[in-house]
């Protein structure tokens, strides 16, 4: 997950980099994706290395940042963003790994799976123990691909492993210059260190040695397909289009897309796609008016105008939101982005406002502008990721199914401390009622649902059971048809002591159509912190134990990330 704090603060627009990929392929050259994509990144770097020499006001702001980090916010003095304890045990980053072969240690790979790629993305940073104040959040993206093979079409014999950065603009500047130059926004910008960095951004800026139209996200938070491209998200920059051979299983970043121009800053982490209609709906919030913007892409990628969202109260930390059929839903957290509050008082640049009611605002999907949005209170209530959400009472009930953050000023601090309760939220359209229902005395988060599903009335949801947070140390499949009547757990599965995974994802059984909702597997990385190992885990969904069918031992550690998905053989081969 990733606040665009740099965005609120240094947002320009951007002359963003354009895709080859985004073109008809009758357009495109016959060169490879993954050639293309080296050619287009010595070409970068070589850019980069003449618009950026060595500088006196560069070492100035080398010099700067260094009295900073040593003698105003020393990593120490705040443990909980201190890399040293940030960055340590399955949290420490890893080097990349070139496609690797594995080995199914147990059963088998399901027919379902073979041919497909399971990608996990999460932060790494690429400078091992930075000598700064470091948050999770902070680090570079890194997307780990597990290619799993099939006899009939692909030369793989073994699941293949490969692990690469996200070249980023922040990436590729970093690894040219050798160490940090954009500040860590999560960890940096608090109290008078923050207006220092601040400052020292702003100077690097003016000596050219940093241009933001070129963009300064980790695309660290979630991956997702859409109109036959995979794209690498966070929610402070454009999205980087991907590629994964499924010949070999090399990852290869293509560059920054801005769709044809039409997508301008940043797009959430946490888009949602219409199993349906196959259109692609997001937004992006501010830190000033509008605070949301509304928009989504038809199927073939095309983006539909903006819908500025006026009515929020405060500019409120938004990482994900949910569809229906008809309407767009959107959470409104107590977490709030006040830049003068650094400013004025030395506290972090975002903070939470107790004294907010949390609210969900409903609005048309389709809508034009916000004139029929809608805004109900449901107090306690802080959601960071959704899980469904649907209608029901011929389209006058909205039910939306989440984790419900008890203690949400941990996010940005101990996020061990953190809790989170499955909740199910029931919005009466005509009435204006609100009632809130709790799924499980567990703390769970990190809910996936089958894809087929999304914005339609569904069953059944696995969620991770808080390990402590970010880390999980088990599955729990719960069925919302059970609401009301206590506990809906219906399935369970536990890792062990000392093991550990992160989110899981759902993957159905048959490619051609959905049968029944649970019939399929749940997939996820774990990892044994006593030996170090890390595994790729096939689970049977529609056991009660979650029966693990098939298990690969990886041969590096995979970090405790954040989202990932499963990309089936048909979705692999059509890439663009």
């Amino acid at each position: 997950m990733e606040v665009p704090i740099a965005a609120m603060t240094f947002a320009h627009p951007a002359n963003v980099m354009t895709l080859a990929s985004r073109q008809p392929k009758s357009k495109r050259s016959h060169i490879s994706p993954a050639t293309t994509a080296h050619r287009n990144l010595q070409t970068r770097l070589a850019h980069h290395h003449h618009a950026t020499p060595a500088s006196l006001p560069m070492a100035i702001c080398n010099t700067v940042d260094k009295v900073i980090n040593r003698f105003i916010d020393l990593p120490e003095q705040r443990p909980t963003v201190d890399p040293r304890r940030v960055l340590s045990g399955n949290f420490a980053p890893v080097d990349e790994l070139p496609p690797t072969s594995c080995h199914v240690i147990r059963g088998s790979i399901p027919s379902c799976l073979a041919g497909g790629v399971y990608i996990r993305n999460g932060p790494n940073p690429q400078h091992r123990l930075p000598r700064r104040t470091h948050h999770l959040f902070d680090g570079d993206g890194m997307l780990h691909s597990l290619l799993l093979p099939s006899a009939s079409s692909t030369p793989l014999s073994e699941p293949v492993l490969c692990s690469r950065y996200v070249h980023t603009y922040k990436y590729l500047l970093e690894h040219e210059t050798g160490g940090p130059v954009l500040p860590n926004f999560f960890a940096g910008f608090h109290g008078v260190a923050g207006l220092a960095r601040a400052a020292v951004m702003i100077a690097r800026v003016l000596a050219g040695q940093i241009n933001l139209n070129k963009g300064f996200g980790l695309a660290n938070t979630s991956i997702t397909l859409f109109a036959d491209c995979l794209y690498a998200l966070c929610e402070s920059d454009l999205p980087y289009s991907m590629h994964i051979n499924p010949a070999n299983g090399e990852v290869t970043t293509l560059g920054r897309c801005d769709f044809g121009g039409d997508l301008s800053f940043r797009m959430t982490a946490h888009p949602k796609k219409d199993p349906v209609t196959m259109e692609l709906f997001a937004f992006r919030y501010n830190v000033f008016q509008p605070f949301i913007t509304y928009f989504w892409f038809d199927r073939a990628g095309s983006k539909v105008a903006d819908v500025p969202i006026l009515s929020l109260q405060k500019p409120s930390v938004m990482h994900d939101f949910a569809i229906t059929e008809r309407y767009a839903i959107f959470p409104e957290s107590q977490l709030i982005v006040n830049p003068m509050d650094m400013v004025m008082r030395g506290s972090s640049l975002v903070g939470l406002d107790r004294t907010m009611v949390p609210r969900i605002g409903v609005l048309p999907r389709y809508a034009k502008n916000e004139l029929d949005m809608r805004w109900f209170e449901v107090p306690g209530f802080n959601m960071l990721h959704t899980t469904n959400a649907w209608e029901e009472a011929d389209g006058e009930e909205i039910v939306l199914v989440a984790p419900n953050i008890l203690s949400i000023e941990h996010m940005l601090g101990n996020m061990e401390l953190m809790r989170a309760r499955v909740d199910m939220v029931r919005i009466n359209l005509c009435t204006g009622d609100v009632s809130s229902t709790t799924l499980s005395p567990e703390s769970l988060e990190f809910g996936v649902i089958h894809q087929g599903y999304v914005g339609c009335k569904n069953r059944y949801g696995y969620f991770g059971v808080s390990g402590p947070l970010p880390k999980i140390k088990g599955i729990r499949k719960l069925d919302f048809d059970l609401v009301g009547s206590g506990d809906c757990t219906v399935g369970r599965r536990d890792f062990g002591l000392g093991c550990f995974a992160g989110e899981p994802f759902f993957v159905p059984d048959n490619i051609d159509g959905y049968g029944n909702e649970d019939s399929g597997y749940v997939v996820c990385y774990t990892h044994e912190e006593d030996t170090g190992e890390s595994w790729f885990v096939v689970m049977d969904a529609k056991s009660p134990e979650l029966d693990i069918v098939a298990e690969v031992q990886l041969p590096s550690r995979i970090p405790y990330g954040f989202h990932g998905i499963f990309v089936k053989q048909a979705e692999l081969l059509a890439q663009q």
